[in-house]
Order: C-alpha cells, then sequence, then structure tokens
C-alpha cells in the first residue's frame, strides 16, 4: 500500500493504478479542476502526502501546473509519453503496470524558490538547448531523470525544482550520449 494519495485525471487512470499498486487516488476530472477538488487534494498532502500522476501531455502539465501552485511540497511521478501511449492516444491508464511502478519508484518533490544546482551554460554545453537535437536530448534526459519532457526554459525550472543534482545530471548525460543522442 502506498502511503500518499496519488493524484489521477480521470476513473481510467484509477483503474490503471490500482492494476499496479495499492494505492487511494483523487481524480481530477481532467483539466477542470476545481476548488472543491484542490481542497481535498490540501487535505491528502496534510495528511498522508500526494503524489501527482497525470498524463504525459499539455493537460496534464496544466493540472500539475495548477496543483503545484495551489498545494506546495506535493511529490510528482512522471511516465514518459512512449510508455503511456496506445495507438495515438496518450494517458496514464494505456500505462502498463510496471512503468506506473517504475514512475512512482521514481517520485520527486518539489521545492519552489530552490537554488538551481545546474545553470543555463551547462545546458548549452549538454545540448539540451540551442542544439539540432535539443528536443529529442531533453526528451530522452528528462525521461532517465524520471522529470518529463518539457521545453528548455520549463525543463532548467525542474531540474531547480525537483534540486536534480549535478551527479545525477552528468550520469544522465553520459547515458544518452552513450545512446548516441
Amino acid at each position: 500500500m502506498i502511503k500518499e494519495v496519488i493524484v489521477v485525471e480521470g476513473r481510467d487512470d484509477t483503474v490503471a493504478i490500482r492494476r499496479a499498486v495499492q494505492a487511494d487516488t483523487i481524480e481530477t476530472g481532467g483539466s477542470a479542476i476545481n476548488q472543491r477538488i484542490l481542497k481535498r487534494i490540501a487535505l491528502a498532502q496534510e495528511r498522508r502526502g500526494v503524489i501527482v500522476l497525470t498524463d504525459p501531455d499539455h493537460a496534464g502539465e496544466r493540472i500539475r501546473k495548477i496543483i503545484a501552485n495551489k498545494v506546495p511540497g506535493c511529490k510528482h511521478a512522471f511516465i514518459p509519453e512512449a510508455d503511456a501511449t496506445r495507438k495515438g492516444d496518450i494517458g496514464v491508464e494505456n500505462a502498463s503496470p510496471e512503468a506506473i511502478r517504475h514512475a512512482l519508484a521514481r517520485v520527486h518533490t518539489s521545492y519552489e524558490g530552490a537554488p538551481s544546482l545546474i545553470d543555463w551554460e551547462d545546458l548549452i554545453a549538454a545540448g539540451l538547448i540551442v542544439h539540432p537535437q535539443a528536443a529529442a536530448r531533453r526528451m530522452e534526459m528528462g525521461n532517465i531523470l524520471g522529470i518529463g519532457y518539457c521545453n528548455g526554459k520549463q525543463f532548467h525550472k525542474r531540474l531547480s525544482v525537483f534540486q536534480i543534482t549535478r551527479e545525477e545530471f552528468s550520469a544522465a548525460l553520459s547515458q544518452i550520449e552513450c545512446e548516441g543522442l
């Protein structure tokens, strides 16, 4: 049984979570997250802790940002897009139990306002921005680090918010370079 309550988008996501692990969920009802749901999430965070596990798409990111702004200190788990896609449909409900367990094993707690351990120049040197393959490299690096895919500016922010260390960054960079990206 997972101690924290897992926040998902819908009923199908809850079913997928329960196939993978024993856990309680709160469903946001999609991207139209309201104050009543945010209050439930805040109470769950106060009492048991919360893990946000939304779809790896624009709507999922929007929900994740709303929750992070309204309920600080939540943990975040990310499923890579490739592991959450079936027949062109992207969502947690499409992820295998193994992919869900893997994401939940690699949760990150957000620390808004935390100092960045990786600077902008590190991203340039790593080919994660201002590089012909920057988007592909960020996607692979985000999957390795368990922080998901995003644009360069948001990627830099996630490195800071989730306090990714230089050692973690360097190890992930070595891995993508070994893969030829």
